[in-house]
């Protein structure tokens, strides 16, 4: 017998199955939109200042110490670094965050009449979740107005646009060139990690704008170590009102609004300095080594046209063999008698020019001992130990009945032979020595060309690789020296073969080379590409370019007067462009000097990447001036990367994405 509310429950419990199934495609759809995910969103809300003591923008300010409150907890990142005071101090204030709060204690005393910027930039963040309070700045004013005007612009590397993080920027009204070097800055910022600054807090009148990289805090140029930027221009800053377009992202791919913006805009906001370190021109000796015993080094801070005179102490001058590098600062003597090689004190008096406290060359006679890192008794039992090894070793052979030697090997002269796998008509062979060379026999060396399944001789250069050793060009046969380079004139699609007979090099030791026998494959031009670039706005300069590799360094370059550059033999791939204008005709870059109110050559970067195929002649047109230097320099290549922004979105929207909802902003806040 069934209970009588037996079928009242049986409908119940139907009826509310049916509507679970009626409800659960609702529920189901629910899930796709914006809801509270487990663990709650990251909070994107930066923290906002509530008050302050003394109020923001107050004049007729005498205290030292100051107040900023926020609506939440609050940290700032490095102040030492991130936080700039102007006008600067000289004694560094103190900044510090507590809880809610912001102390700042000046310990300099006050000017009078002058307006004060405490520049934040983007070093307050919430305790929690690190969202930055954008560009904030504290301001008051010892007198009765406070000055408004700003003034912006970057900072960028010369010789590679690279932006300079962190490097100050400073004005002077006195406009004379002796300002920075005699006095502090007026006022003073620091860049970004873009290279962007702004100055703030600027009265009315006329400026001159420096950078520089302050080692020892004085605000103003008086190392020849510390990085620098000068302009001639004399900037007067002013201000219009504008309109500007904020965008309000949904996410990362959609827009939610556009809205326009009125404020103030400040000029100039353009301004670019390029940054350079003079080169070192005092010149002393560093130091001097004997990493190896048959040979000692000598290394200066600065190169000479005029070689040290070296007058040895206890063996004879004439036993030394002297190669440097092209900048003459390192200088390298081997000792081509083994008896002084084995000798472990060598005394030297060494005759060189030498920068005084007055800043002029003058000869300076030092006295110096080289001694090397094993003394000759240590090396004598590494070699004995490896005799004793050798002779085992035919032991066992002599044994085994096998073939053996009973005079050890003598050591030939190895050279490094640089061959590229992809060799293309405009390299050439570069041979690299343990040990100078003493003597040439170019009688032995042959370089044959194929042609129509023939080999024939074909004509070669061979000669001391000039662009690293101090030899004359026509001194082949009684050079001393390490590297060489191996010219000829290399056909496309041509096989060569290039052949050395044994004994063809002697180095000063008389060890001589063995046979050596090298095939050279130089590929066909529809393995490469050309390009071909027309550039303008160089006004008449000389102008060295580069083609770049995705790195960013030079791998080819070419020299222009009539703005027409050509480069082949170009490898499948992606590239870019830079030039300078070389205006002392030295193929190289030459960085900028202050007391001479010399700037750096100005460098250039085409803005685009260039791909360049098999078979494919490329042309570009690139005018110099089309854009301002901080935006020429392609975003692939540039080292210093900027911040990543909206770092605390970006974390809500992958936690979104993750969890299948949409994101929405609005909806968080």
């Amino acid at each position: 017998m069934k209970h009588p509310g037996s079928s009242l429950s049986c409908l119940v419990r139907n009826s509310l199955l049916l509507l679970a199934c009626c409800l659960l495609p609702f529920f189901l759809n629910g899930c796709a939109r914006m809801g509270q995910p487990d663990g709650g969103w990251y909070d994107e809300t930066p923290p906002y200042v509530v008050g302050s003591s003394p109020t923001d923008g107050a004049t007729g300010i005498k205290s030292r110490k100051i107040s900023i409150d926020f609506n939440e907890f609050i940290k700032i990142d490095n102040p030492t670094e991130n936080v700039v005071v102007s006008p600067p101090q000289v004694e560094s204030p103190e900044i510090k965050a507590q809880g809610k709060h912001i102390i700042i204690e000046l310990k300099d005393t006050l000017k009078e009449n002058t307006t004060y910027t405490v520049d934040f930039s983007d070093a307050i963040t919430d305790n929690n979740e690190g969202n930055p309070l954008g560009n904030y700045t504290y301001t008051f004013s010892t007198g009765e107005v406070i000055d408004t005007m700003e003034i912006g612009g970057y900072v960028l590397d010369a010789e590679t646009l690279e932006p300079v993080k962190g490097i100050q920027v400073g004005l002077y009204d006195d406009l004379s060139d002796t300002a920075f070097v005699t006095k502090p800055f007026l006022r003073v910022s620091r860049t970004n990690d873009s290279g962007r600054f702004v100055i703030k807090g600027v009265a009315p009148g006329n400026y001159k704008v420096y950078a520089l990289q302050d080692a020892d805090g004085n605000y103003m140029f008086s190392q020849k170590s510390e990085t620098l930027a000068f302009s001639d221009e004399v900037v007067t800053p002013s201000s219009k009102p504008d309109v500007r377009q904020d965008t309000i992202w949904r996410d990362s791919l959609h827009i939610l609004n556009i809205s326009q913006t009125n404020y103030t805009h400040f000029l100039p906001d353009d301004i670019v300095l390029r940054a350079f370190t003079e080169n070192l021109t005092d010149r002393y000796l560093l130091k001097s080594e004997r990493t190896n015993p048959n040979r000692f080094t000598l290394i200066f801070s600065y190169g000479s046209t005029q070689l040290p005179t070296l007058k040895p102490l206890n063996f004879d001058e004439r036993v030394l063999k002297v190669e440097h590098n092209a900048k003459r600062d390192t200088i390298n003597y081997w000792i081509a008698d083994t008896a002084v090689v084995n000798t472990d004190s060598l005394n030297i008096s060494l005759t060189y020019e030498a920068t005084d406290t007055t800043g002029v060359l003058q000869q300076l006679t030092d006295t110096l001992l080289l001694l090397p890192k094993l003394s000759y008794e240590k090396r004598l039992k590494q070699e004995q130990k490896q005799l004793e090894d050798w002779q085992k070793q035919q032991e066992k052979l002599k044994k085994k009945g096998e073939p053996y030697d009973s005079i050890p090997p003598v050591e030939p002269l190895k050279p490094k032979v640089n061959i590229s796998s992809k060799f293309s008509p405009d390299q050439n062979v570069k041979f690299v020595f343990p040990t100078p060379v003493a003597s040439i026999d170019t009688t032995k060396i042959k370089l044959y060309v194929k042609i129509d399944s023939l080999w024939y001789e074909s004509k070669y250069l061979f000669r001391p690789d000039v662009k690293t050793d101090y030899i004359d060009e026509q001194q082949v046969q009684s050079a001393t020296s390490t590297a060489f380079e191996f010219k000829a004139e290399w056909k496309p699609d041509t096989e060569y073969s290039l052949e050395i007979d044994s004994a063809a090099f002697v180095d000063i030791y008389g060890a001589v080379t063995e046979p050596i026998k090298n095939g050279i494959k130089v590929l066909s031009l529809d393995n490469y590409s050309s390009l071909m670039v027309t550039i303008t706005g160089a006004a008449g300069r000389t102008l060295v370019v580069q083609l770049l590799d995705k790195q960013g360094s030079p791998i080819k370059q070419v020299s222009t007067k009539s703005g027409q550059a050509e480069f082949y033999y170009i490898d499948e791939g992606t590239y870019y462009l830079r030039a300078f204008a070389d205006d002392n005709d030295n193929g190289v870059w030459d960085t900028g000097y202050y007391d001479q109110h010399r700037q750096p050559e100005p460098m250039y970067y085409f803005p685009e990447e260039i791909e360049c195929r098999e078979k494919w002649d490329v042309t570009r047109e690139w005018n110099l001036m089309a854009k301002p230097l901080y935006r020429q320099k392609p975003s692939n290549i540039i080292k210093q990367k900027s911040k990543q922004k909206r770092t605390i979105r970006n974390k809500n929207e992958l936690r979104a994405k993750q969890l299948g909802i949409k994101y929405d902003p609005e909806e968080i806040k």
